[in-house]
């Protein structure tokens, strides 16, 4: 069996729900591909499968992205922001990111 390397993790703002917002953007060309939110967990599971992990705040429960679309994040980097409240990763995408069909969430213009 194969040893996991630890990580030691900065000491991350999780907010009073025990969540971090997690923006995902695409490693090769940078477009921001949605947007979720992780636990501890989560990010634990993120980092150990090297593919993303999330929390649902309206199902409370944990869903790997791509689980049941295929659609899977092969996470490249993980960052975390200065205030240390937010997290923004880089992956690799299969497929689209938005659960609409959509390469992106983001395809929709205010301004």
């Amino acid at each position: 069996m194969k040893k996991i390397k630890r990580v030691n993790l900065p000491k991350l703002k999780f907010d009073k729900n025990g969540l971090i917002p997690a923006i995902v953007q695409n490693r090769k060309t940078g477009q921001v591909l949605m947007c979720a939110y992780m636990n501890r967990e989560s990010l634990k599971i993120t980092l150990k499968e090297k593919r993303t992990c999330f929390f649902s705040r309206s199902r409370k429960v944990l869903w790997r992205k791509g689980e049941s679309s295929g659609n899977v994040q092969k996470v490249k980097e993980i960052y975390y922001d200065c205030d240390k409240d937010a997290l923004l990763i880089k992956v690799e995408q299969t497929g689209v990111a938005c659960h609409t069909g959509n390469k992106s969430c983001f395809y929709r213009k205010i301004v």
